[in-house]
């Protein structure tokens, strides 16, 4: 059976067409390196995907800070943790690389801080 599947692996977001039997895949056109292989084969058998957002951020200087995963998630656990990530609101300051939920819901990555949010009375502009 032919599927379509678009790679998510790289900034190429190759379209690659597979011939896919019993799992397994036996021919694979459009991809434009190896990952994208890898990446099927994955998808066939664990999907995994990362996740970016935003916490609400009190006394910032921002309402908001984003925040990732440290690692990938089974793919039908995101509403899951999205829905984790949403009960927090962490007090400023908050730092680049501060982990704001530990090992969430069990599965192996931390909720990590990308945006540096200053206490609004520490804040001044340059």
């Amino acid at each position: 059976m032919i599927k379509e599947f678009t790679c998510i692996i790289c900034p190429n977001g190759c379209d690659i067409e597979a011939d896919i039997e019993n799992g397994r895949v036996l021919f694979t056109e459009g991809e434009k390196c190896k990952r994208g292989i890898t990446y099927i084969e994955q998808e066939l058998i664990n999907p995994q995907r990362n996740i970016a957002t935003s916490i609400e951020v009190m006394g910032g200087h921002l309402p908001l800070a984003s925040v990732r995963l440290t690692a990938p998630i089974p793919k039908d656990r995101i509403f899951d943790v999205m829905e984790e990530i949403k009960k927090i609101k962490i007090e400023a300051p908050v730092s680049i690389g501060q982990i704001i939920i530990c090992d969430v819901l069990s599965l192996n990555s931390d909720v990590i801080a990308t945006k540096e949010v200053n206490k609004a009375e520490n804040f001044t502009v340059q």
